[in-house]
């Protein structure tokens, strides 16, 4: 049974910086289930798969993967994510509050990482999303930002002058970015004088 005592639950800030911070990130040593890890399944275990046998789940291994959807969190503070990823990540944090509820939400993965005593972190109870969402919002655009950075100024001002219209494109083609990139700078060079 999970600790309640409320002296140890942590402080919003004390939350959201576990989730983003570096040293809590994929290089924490905690026994990811096999079946977590892509790539890893034996040809038996895919041959399973692929029969439509239900895989097993236990409790920890559902703990661990809420855990690991919110350790993606943590990707927003890295300049290197790419844009369509961040993107991803913020859709899923401020989903439409009637989505809070469902299996695999923000606001559930917070609960069941925060209450369980087979959590990977240390025990912080029940926190209001709410608060960890206004942290979060606090910190977009710094993150968005750095992200941005890495890409040519004509890309920088389309994601700032449309958004909607650059992550509608995201979400059809995640490459799209990088391709436009491609092509802009392929189409430059057509016109570069080589004299």
């Amino acid at each position: 049974m999970p600790n309640t005592d409320t002296s140890s639950i942590g402080s919003v800030p004390d939350v959201l910086e576990s989730l983003v911070s570096e040293s809590s990130g994929g290089s924490a040593q905690v026994a990811v289930p096999q079946s977590l890890v892509p790539g890893s399944a034996t040809p038996d275990a895919t041959a399973s798969l692929a029969e439509d046998t239900p895989v097993e789940w236990n409790e920890e291994d559902i703990v661990l993967l809420h855990w690991r959807l919110l350790k993606e969190v943590g990707h927003l503070r890295d300049p290197e994510t790419p844009l369509e990823e961040k993107l991803d990540t913020l859709r899923w944090i401020f989903a439409e509050d009637e989505k809070d509820n469902s299996p695999f939400s923000f606001v559930s993965c917070l609960k069941v990482v925060g209450c369980s005593p087979l959590s990977p972190m240390p025990y912080f109870g029940l926190i209001d999303p709410e608060a960890i969402r206004e942290s979060i919002r606090r910190r977009i655009n710094a993150w968005l930002t750095a992200t941005l950075e890495r890409y040519p100024s004509w890309v920088r001002d389309a994601v700032l002058k449309n958004p909607e219209w650059i992550e509608s494109r995201l979400e059809k083609n995640p490459q799209w970015i990088n391709e436009q990139i491609k092509n802009h700078t392929v189409q430059g060079d057509l016109f570069v004088n080589h004299n």
